[in-house]
């Protein structure tokens, strides 16, 4: 059987302090991908000359107005010339085994429609492991599972291409959970694949989070499209995770009217009433008082996680 052959796509936003360490480690891994596409998504900073000064014959910058981290990664799939597309943000990275692994599982569970591994958060205090599976090979009930751990983000995961052709590419316009949307139509369809190893740093401190610069979304797309009455709960209850956890952000920054449609689309959700409250009481406040006091809960609650309560 022939190897696979894997694109790795790279979304780019005034990313210049961390884009270099990014690729570097790519191109350290031990089992190299057949190429690398930077999607640059209109920087207005130095990190287009960061990346065209690396020499590699892998790496390829591929320029475009600014458009969103979604039309990123979907002009470098459909740029792509590998079997598999392997995602990483510019603000994260990867161990040198990352790859090889991937490639294993692919080898090992051919058919499946998601690969993914552990991996560490890095924070202001250290590096630190995210709560995952332990068992390695293909996961028995993705929405289940991922209730209260993860099992894929973006810069962990590895897609066949053909995959992107049947359910469609990233939602376009959507800035927030969009990877949540993507991983949605692909588990309806698809087996997922996942191993225990943690093999990619995800950074919770770079510069430019995705989530300070939110603006109101100009999408066609939604949770509530997605959401099917007569789907297994655990589907249900997944949806309503990634809808209201987008709503915390978006009230936080001023979004009321959308945070508010989302709570009530959801609200009969029993999994994540917890989440469903937080969003009531931030509409509630002055749009002001609502970032400082989200922040100040997510300090607690990574705390308590760190110390394992």
């Amino acid at each position: 059987m022939s190897k696979p052959t894997i694109t790795v796509v790279i979304p780019l936003y005034n990313k210049e302090r961390e884009i270099e360490g990014t690729i570097r480690s790519v191109l350290s891994q031990r089992r190299l991908p057949e190429e690398i596409l930077v999607v640059d998504d209109g920087s207005t900073d130095r990190s287009a000359e960061i990346v065209r000064r690396i020499a590699s014959p892998l790496v390829r910058l591929l320029p475009q107005p600014n458009a969103g981290v979604c039309a990123a990664r979907n002009r470098g799939i459909a740029e792509a010339r590998g079997e598999y597309i392997a995602l990483l943000d510019a603000d994260d990275e990867w161990e040198e085994g990352y790859l090889a692994e991937i490639e294993s599982l692919i080898e090992a569970y051919p058919g499946c429609g998601l690969y993914c591994t552990g991996f560490s958060v890095v924070a202001d205090d250290g590096l630190f492991p995210a709560p995952g599976l332990e068992r390695r090979g293909v996961v028995d009930n993705f929405f289940r599972d991922s209730a209260h751990r993860y099992i894929a983000i973006p810069s962990a995961s590895c897609i066949p291409r053909r995959v992107f052709q049947t359910v469609g590419m990233f939602p376009e316009g959507m800035k927030i959970a969009e990877d949540l949307y993507v991983w949605i139509l692909i588990t309806r369809r698809y087996a997922v694949c996942y191993s225990p190893e943690r093999l990619v740093r995800y950074s919770r401190v770079a510069s430019n989070r995705s989530a300070s610069g939110y603006t109101p979304e100009r999408t066609v797309h939604s949770f509530e499209e997605l959401y099917d009455p007569a789907a297994p709960l655990e589907e249900r209850e997944f949806i309503a995770r990634a809808a209201l956890g987008k709503a915390l952000i978006q009230s936080v920054k001023g979004g009321t009217r959308e945070a508010r449609r989302a709570a009530r689309f959801f609200r009969w959700t029993r999994t994540y009433r917890r989440t469903l409250r937080k969003v009531r009481v931030l509409n509630l406040l002055p749009v002001a008082w609502r970032g400082p006091l989200l922040d100040a809960y997510n300090a607690l609650a990574w705390r308590i996680a760190r110390k394992g309560l």
